[in-house]
C-alpha cells in the first residue's frame, strides 16, 4: 500500500512528525491494518496548490491518504478536503490518538 500524509500548514511550522510516522512505523492507530509492504510516499501541508499535490500523488500511485490528526481538529476545510480526497484515494481521517473526535 503506498501512502501519503496531509497534515495542517499551521501546525508544520512547530511539529516534526513525530506522531504520524511513530503511529505509521509501529502500525498504530490508522495504520494499524497496513502489513510490511506499506510505504509513505508523501508527506505535506494542504497549502499551496492542492490540485497539483494530488496529481503528483496519483502519478506516484499513492492508494490511500492519512489526514493527519491536527488536520482534523484544526483545518476548517476538513470536511471538504475529505471528500476531494475520496474521490481519487482511500482517505483516513486521522493518523494517531483516538479514532473520533468527541
Amino acid at each position: 500500500m503506498k501512502i501519503a500524509i496531509l497534515v495542517n500548514e499551521d501546525t508544520m511550522k512547530r511539529c516534526t512528525g513525530k506522531g504520524c510516522f511513530n503511529a505509521f512505523f509501529n502500525r498504530l492507530d490508522s495504520f494499524s491494518d497496513y502489513g510490511p509492504e506499506a510505504q509513505i510516499l508523501g508527506f505535506t501541508h494542504v497549502g499551496g496548490d492542492l490540485e497539483h499535490k494530488i496529481e503528483k500523488l496519483k502519478k506516484n500511485k499513492v492508494e490511500a491518504v492519512h489526514l493527519s490528526s491536527c488536520l482534523r481538529r484544526r483545518y476548517s476545510g476538513y470536511q471538504e478536503l475529505l471528500e476531494r480526497l475520496s474521490k481519487d484515494f482511500e482517505v483516513k481521517g486521522y493518523t494517531h490518538g483516538r479514532a473520533i473526535l468527541d
